[in-house]
């Protein structure tokens, strides 16, 4: 083998067996990279460049501010105020509560970003509820995770703050905007499978459609909604760059928390950002050493070898789009969302975008596969927090997870194959 070949397989191979042997991704992401420069005798300074390298990015500062505001607004009160809104506006259907949960997920992602903030946030209050109300617990608890993917779909999102950043500095507007017709196919998708569940089970409907109630509702939701429109209209019209957006809906779900909806005090809010610290330095870390794995794989030339491999296997198009539909698929059953994004993006976008997929397309196509990684085992984080908060085995809510399993993998084809469904609205804006 050449110096090149045997630096591959040290970097690849050393990375996979920390994974199997559970060290933590940014230990193992690491680890692997310094093994590949010490083999190749490149100075080992390299490591402490390109770790700085990776987190020295303006663009970058939005995702402590996004994941400050979710934190904020999740604790804030904000949760029975959608639930609320939510229910209002399909309540009324067969499996009403079920739907509930599925359209308060669109809600509720687009104020915290993150399914697993959505799924503790929310699923400890449905989840409950609805098995007061006569639903399986097993089936509740499957509809909250599959929905709570929904969350980083829906803009504000720092995961696509992140992509943006590790594909070379994309529209972080237009992937905002991309999010919202992918994340509104996927809830569709589910409430089509929570409906024919619900009829073969018999779950109950909820009160009947009243305009004047779910006029009611959004008066109150309003508050909460408005942080959407800072973020998204702010960065649209050019008003605000990303961060500054961020930064400034922060300031807005601080005083909505406390002086609106009182859901928090000022001396939780110290708590509350001590939590957002320990979720920003996981995801600095993971940044920075995954931007030196980037780099090995970079000066190794894997990138194009990997696009020969996938090409070698067909030239069709449409294979090499489910292939990289595939491997996304099997890197979300082991590994977090953020250095899948930050792993994967250089080898695999090069080859989405050979075969005509554009990169805001990718974008979506990404996040869709890594949410449904988070919901599958060994590794999926939301399907251990959704089972922690039922006090439901894990072996029973993923049988129960296997019909929205379908359903997310006919909104992922979807978004795959239809280009319109992620560029329609950015190209509608001028993106």
């Amino acid at each position: 083998m050449t110096i090149n070949t045997t630096a591959i397989v040290i970097l690849l191979a050393s990375f996979l067996i920390m994974v199997f042997l559970r060290f933590p991704i940014a230990y193992s992401v690491a680890i692997s990279s310094l093994l590949c420069l010490a083999y190749q005798g490149l100075p080992l300074a390299t490591l402490s460049q390109q770790m700085i390298k990776g987190i020295s990015s303006f663009s970058l500062m939005a995702v402590p501010f996004f994941i400050t505001m979710g934190v904020l607004m999740g604790s804030g009160g904000i949760s029975e105020k959608l639930l609320s809104l939510a229910d209002a506006c399909v309540g009324w259907m067969t499996g009403g509560l079920a739907m509930v949960n599925i359209v308060a997920s669109y809600f509720f992602g687009g104020i915290s970003g993150s399914a697993a903030a959505d799924t503790a946030s929310l699923g400890s209050l449905e989840i409950p509820m609805m098995v007061d109300r006569g639903y399986d617990k097993d089936f509740s608890t499957a509809v909250t995770i599959s929905s709570s993917v929904e969350g980083m779909l829906v803009p504000p999102s720092h995961n696509m703050v992140i992509y943006a950043t590790t594909a070379g500095g994309l529209s972080v507007g237009a992937l905002f905007l991309a999010g919202y017709l992918p994340g509104a196919i996927l809830a569709a998708s589910l409430m089509v499978g929570s409906y024919f569940i619900s009829k073969k089970r018999h779950y109950p409907k909820g009160e009947k459609f009243s305009l004047k109630r779910l006029g009611k509702e959004f008066r109150t939701s309003i508050w909460a909604l408005s942080a959407i429109l800072i973020v998204v209209v702010g960065v649209v019209a050019g008003v605000f760059t990303a961060t500054e957006s961020a930064a400034i809906a922060v300031i807005y779900s601080l005083l909505v928390s406390i002086y609106v909806y009182k859901g928090i005090t000022w001396k939780q809010v110290w708590k509350l950002i001590d939590s957002c610290i320990d979720t920003l330095s996981i995801v600095l870390i993971l940044i920075a050493t995954s931007n030196v794995f980037g780099y090995c794989l970079t000066t190794l030339h894997v990138p194009e070898l990997a696009a020969k491999a996938i090409t070698g296997v067909s030239s069709n198009p449409y294979v090499i789009a489910l292939l990289l539909n595939l491997i996304l698929l099997v890197l979300g059953m082991i590994m977090d969302m953020a250095p899948i994004i930050l792993i994967s993006t250089p080898i695999l976008l090069p080859i989405a975008t050979s075969i005509g997929i554009d990169p805001i397309q990718y974008g979506i196509m990404l996040v869709l596969n890594c949410g449904i990684g988070l919901l599958t085992p060994p590794v999926g984080a939301v399907l251990f927090i959704g089972s922690a908060i039922a006090d439901e085995p894990m072996e029973k809510v993923v049988k129960a997870q296997l019909p929205f399993y379908v359903m997310m993998i006919i909104a992922l084809v979807i978004i795959t194959f239809i280009p319109a469904v992620s560029l329609c609205i950015p190209k509608l804006f001028g993106y």
